[in-house]
């Protein structure tokens, strides 16, 4: 890509209110209009194409000629070409990528647009109209699902500081926006980088000093070519969250009826994920000594096991993944708080949690585990952190440089204000990591169950919040304190979208080179 002109700021159109400015693909008839306008911006090099050179590109590949038109005369066109990249790699010369202007170079199947040049009439660059084609070429980037767009860009205001430092040097100036250069600045603000620079790209070059910036823009959406037709990741997730009534329950039965029936109602909507509040088996405390809180709780966990294989029945049955809240667990002389992932395909894993709160130390004699998992299932890697867990923006951290596009957090809460900690740390979670946040807890109360009485729930999804997700960063809520459920589309493509181009980029933007977040625990 040449990129002789300057795309944008310049001299001033005549008669701006008259304009009629429409993209289009390069038709043959246009010729004469481009080559007006190339031989005014390549006056210092060769000027225009040939007639032979313009039919041959855009016979090739008609799509990928894009021009900006005003009342029917083009002023500013885009030309590309589908290259196997592989071919050239990062060392070739413009004459060579391009078929010395034959551009026998063009592949179909190739994987990278690369872009031959970009030139605007000298009376439109007021008229950001580079940017537009820029805008054009990435969309068709992404319709051809194309891995992204490399092209050689000049960089003329090099001559200036030629005698002065290495062209290396120049380019990392021109980054810190130290000096400005006509074509890679504008570049730069278009989400390319440089890749390398290249010797010897266009040697008549003068003013570039024969030098070119190897640019690359990546397109975030592409996908691999041969993806199955079936049972490929989703790009749009479905999740349910069930906002669980505590209520009396005489056996495991009874309890497994409940659970049942929420997992019914969010598989009848085709949700992919079920998730369910911590410690929502509670009720069956209520079958052992109050009097000592310690011991009834250990009587919970004798139905942890039984409880799991049956979320597990419910999950392959009803073809849903199924986050089983959390149940007390009791290995070993120690009691821990587990949620369990029950997964459609019929595994399970579990993830412990790892921050016990001072009542459930005081009271059961509770103990945290050691390892922080990322789950892998089949809409991509997950999260769990239980309640008290997400008010730790270290686990967050972690688990999103591992790859986790939803975290789910089930938790249970007595007061509001106590659901409230856990609300807010969650939706910071959402916003920091850039990820969809999940919480749900339980509702009513259990009279003459010690220590798990009243509960305050009020379910909730979150997102980041930028332009591209909902307002206030919420993307669903329930009704406080009462038994509901809801049902969310979550779409991960805005996700890696938001990590290239959002307002603010907080996962992107860290400074790495002054802080960490480092696991000492357990890997796996």
């Amino acid at each position: 890509m040449t990129e002789l002109t300057q795309p944008g700021r310049g001299e001033e159109s005549d008669d701006r209110e008259e304009h009629l400015l429409r993209l289009r693909n390069l038709r043959h008839e246009d010729y004469e209009d481009v080559k007006e306008i190339m031989d005014a911006v390549y006056n210092e090099l060769d000027g225009a194409w040939s007639r032979r050179e313009f039919e041959a590109i855009i016979t090739l590949f008609p799509e990928g000629q894009i021009c900006v038109e005003d009342n029917g005369k083009v002023v500013a066109a885009a030309l590309t070409l589908v290259v196997d990249y592989g071919r050239f790699g990062d060392q070739h010369t413009y004459g060579e990528i391009t078929g010395f202007g034959d551009f026998s170079t063009h592949s179909p199947d190739g994987d990278v647009l690369y872009g031959v040049d970009v030139f605007v009439h000298p009376g439109y660059r007021d008229m950001r109209l580079g940017r537009r084609l820029y805008d054009a070429r990435k969309e068709l980037c992404q319709n051809l699902n194309l891995r992204g767009i490399i092209a050689g860009g000049r960089i003329p205001g090099y001559a200036r500081y030629a005698d002065e430092m290495p062209p290396e040097k120049y380019i990392e100036l021109v980054k810190r926006k130290e000096i400005r250069d006509p074509i890679l600045s504008f570049q730069l603000a278009n989400d390319f980088h440089v890749r390398r620079v290249i010797t010897g790209y266009m040697p008549e070059d003068s003013s570039s000093h024969a030098y070119a910036t190897l640019v690359e823009w990546n397109n975030i959406f592409y996908q691999q070519r041969n993806q199955p037709l079936i049972g490929a990741e989703k790009a749009v997730v479905r999740i349910g969250t069930v906002q669980w009534q505590m209520r009396r329950v005489d056996s495991l039965e009874e309890l497994l009826q409940q659970a049942e029936f929420f997992v019914d109602a969010l598989a009848g909507y085709k949700a992919d994920f079920a998730l369910f509040p911590e410690m929502f088996n509670a009720p069956l405390m209520g079958q052992f000594n109050q009097g000592n809180p310690a011991e009834a709780v250990r009587g919970l966990a004798r139905y942890t096991d039984d409880i799991t294989e049956a979320m597990l029945e419910l999950a392959v049955s009803y073809n849903i993944n199924i986050i089983a809240g959390s149940m007390p667990v009791y290995r070993d002389r120690s009691l821990y708080n587990v949620s369990f992932l029950c997964r459609r395909d019929g595994t399970v894993d579990e993830q412990y949690k790892l921050h016990i709160t001072p009542d459930e130390r005081a009271y059961w004699g509770m103990r945290g585990g050691n390892s922080l998992r990322v789950f892998d299932t089949d809409i991509g890697k997950i999260g769990i952190l239980i309640c008290y867990d997400v008010e730790f923006p270290e686990l967050s951290r972690m688990l999103s440089e591992r790859g986790i596009r939803i975290l789910f957090v089930p938790y249970w809460t007595d007061t509001k204000n106590g659901y409230l900690r856990v609300r807010h740390c969650a939706q910071a979670r959402a916003i920091e990591n850039e990820c969809y946040v999940a919480i749900t807890g339980s509702v009513g109360n259990l009279p003459n169950i010690e220590n798990i009485d009243i509960q305050y729930s009020q379910s909730a999804v979150f997102c980041p919040s930028d332009f591209a997700f909902d307002r206030d960063g919420i993307a669903a809520e329930s009704t406080p304190n009462t038994e509901m459920t809801l049902v969310v589309d979550l779409d991960l493509d805005k996700l890696v979208e938001l990590r290239k181009t959002g307002s603010v980029r907080n996962y992107q933007d860290r400074r790495r080179d002054l802080y960490q977040v480092q696991w000492l625990g357990e890997t796996e």
